[in-house]
């Protein structure tokens, strides 16, 4: 009797044009798109899992999924044939033989996302950051983003609809940082809520720019209410950047 092999993918996508990364019935997915390579390659039906989910036009710089197989496979072939044939939004960085109790979802130990703004037109920054018409108080915002990381319920920033039992999260990171004309979010957690980070964002624009104050913002927070708090900003900022495994 063979042994099933388990692989992981390690890989990175432009969303702009697929409804999120998970299959879903009439939509383009990074995730159909993917299967139908592997299945290209390796001549028969392939199911892959995720490390998460991103929404429609989101972005992943780092991503990894798993797939089983019955038969070995070489893992430069594999990397250089599906990078040949998969759409120039996705590229493969490399495959890697993992243990059969290797999950992409449920053993990465943490995952980072960034969210990309900035304040003056940039040609070379269109569809990968989104441009604010005012320049935010990210002394006053980082004080917010400070005081999140002494939170545990994020509840106000979860979209309703999602699996998710509970709304806890352990933020690690949590800060913006400018260079230039450019601003960056960091948020690392051992897990996110649905639409969280740019619900998150949301908020703290608001804080940025006068329309809350820092205690307003904090009750936004413990109400646990998402009609509480902001608008949640465009999805091309944002940028699924590092999921951590504790044997990668």
């Amino acid at each position: 009797m063979s042994r099933i092999q388990r692989y992981f993918l390690h890989l990175a996508y432009d969303g702009t044009d697929y409804h999120g990364w998970q299959v879903q019935p009439g939509s383009i997915t990074v995730q159909e798109e993917v299967e139908r390579v592997l299945e290209i390659l390796l001549r028969r039906k392939v199911r892959t899992t995720g490390c998460g989910r991103t929404d429609t036009g989101v972005h992943a710089s780092d991503f990894y999924l798993h797939f089983d197989s019955e038969k070995s496979l070489d893992a430069h072939w594999l990397v250089y044939k599906m990078n040949h044939i998969l759409p120039a939004d996705i590229a493969v960085f490399r495959c890697i033989e993992a243990e059969p109790d290797w999950h992409a979802r449920f053993t990465a130990t943490a995952r980072t996302y960034h969210y990309h703004l900035h304040d003056q037109k940039d040609p070379f920054l269109h569809g990968r950051s989104v441009i604010l018409s005012y320049r935010p108080d990210l002394d006053l915002m980082n004080a917010a983003a400070e005081w999140l990381l002494t939170q545990e319920d994020f509840g106000s920033f979860c979209k309703a609809g999602g699996s998710q039992n509970t709304t806890l999260c352990k933020l690690t990171e949590c800060r913006w940082e400018r260079e230039g004309h450019k601003i960056r979010f960091t948020v690392s957690a051992d897990r996110f809520l649905r639409n969280m980070v740019r619900s998150m964002v949301g908020t703290m624009l608001d804080l940025g720019r006068g329309k809350i104050d820092l205690e307003t913002f904090k009750t936004i927070v413990l109400a646990k209410d998402r009609k509480e708090a902001g608008t949640s900003v465009p999805p091309e900022g944002l940028f699924l950047a590092k999921v951590e495994y504790p044997f990668l």
